[in-house]
């Protein structure tokens, strides 16, 4: 590990230094600054030349500013002659801008991708991406981590009797479903309309949850307008405990107070690939600086970081072995 050198943006220090701890290296020190006409300059404290550069930065708010910093980090890396560039976003925040949904609308996953390319990163390692597919915008080589394992973990030393697995829309009950199979638990979905960013209508369930224990499990929540929807749907059907899972737990505007006061919310489980926010104390967070120290020591091996995932989820694991025609 002696030719790797870890960089950590202003967006979530502890988490690198963390990732760091399981690596047995020590964060490499840089400088941000910002200047009177509000752009902002970048400065590596520790020697690049030769070695491979591992840069952690989710994008979290202010998103624009950690984007450009990232950037910016990333620039003065390749300036200082890096071996290699490899950028460590736990939370990619545009993978929620992926398709055209409406007329003349930006792709901003793709388009923060081709950024990444142009700035002169090798590798990208993120986790839990919004949609799959968003994998394709990189044209670089891209490591794809999930937590669902991590996730699970916590909930096998919970009772889990008469308990049911809810993704809180079909988009995400693929992985609510491999969830679901971790745990040998039945899963349900809601049918989810989003009107507007922080506005959407679940009309239905489907599947039993009839008088259930319910874990809901979301990629991320933000304004925590989908869960609290979802909710109501489920108190309808008899449901009067709800535990809410999630990878990203931004909590951005009210959500905290939405869930944390939220009568039938029991617990929310979350991991710390964001900061956490400040007020809120119960918050239950899984730590995934093991995995991405893991994940950073098998590229640096040049080892399989696929099998990391073998068992978890077939998605992010190795191809296994084809049943005969």
């Amino acid at each position: 590990m002696s030719q790797i050198v870890v960089f950590s943006g202003s967006a979530h220090r502890e988490l690198a230094e963390s990732i760091c701890s399981h690596l047995g290296v020590s964060l490499s020190p840089s400088e941000t600054a910002r200047f009177s006409n509000d752009c902002l300059q970048v400065q590596l404290l520790a020697n690049c030349r030769q070695r491979d550069v591992y840069i952690v930065q989710p994008l979290v708010p202010p998103t624009q500013d950690h984007l450009m910093e990232l950037l910016l980090m990333v620039d003065a890396a390749r300036g200082a002659s890096a071996a290699s560039i490899t950028v460590v976003i736990p939370h990619y925040a545009y993978a929620r801008s992926d398709k055209k949904d409406a007329s003349r609308i930006s792709i901003g996953g793709k388009l923060v991708a081709d950024m990444l390319a142009t700035a002169g990163v090798d590798r990208v390692v993120t986790m839990t991406l919004h949609a799959p597919q968003v994998h394709g915008f990189f044209a670089m080589p891209l490591d794809h981590l999930t937590a669902i394992g991590e996730l699970a973990a916590y909930y096998r030393e919970r009772d889990l009797t008469d308990t049911v697995i809810v993704s809180p829309d079909f988009g995400n009950a693929k992985t609510a479903s491999q969830f679901a199979r971790l745990l040998g638990l039945p899963v349900a979905a809601g049918s989810k309309q989003r009107k507007a960013d922080d506005k959407v209508v679940i009309d239905a369930i489907v599947g039993d949850v009839r008088d259930k224990k319910v874990i809901v499990l979301d990629d991320e929540i933000a304004t925590g307008g989908s869960i609290v929807e979802l909710v109501a749907m489920l108190e309808k059907e008899g449901v009067t405990e709800v535990s809410v899972a999630c990878t990203h737990g931004l909590f951005t505007g009210n959500a905290v107070e939405r869930l944390r006061d939220h009568p039938t919310i029991a617990e929310v489980v979350t991991t710390d690939t964001v900061p956490p926010p400040a007020d809120w104390p119960t918050l239950r967070i899984r730590s995934v600086a093991p995995l991405f120290a893991e994940a950073i020591a098998r590229i640096h091996a040049g080892e399989s970081v696929s099998s990391l995932f073998d068992g978890v989820d077939p998605t992010h694991a190795p191809p296994q072995p084809k049943l005969p025609l």
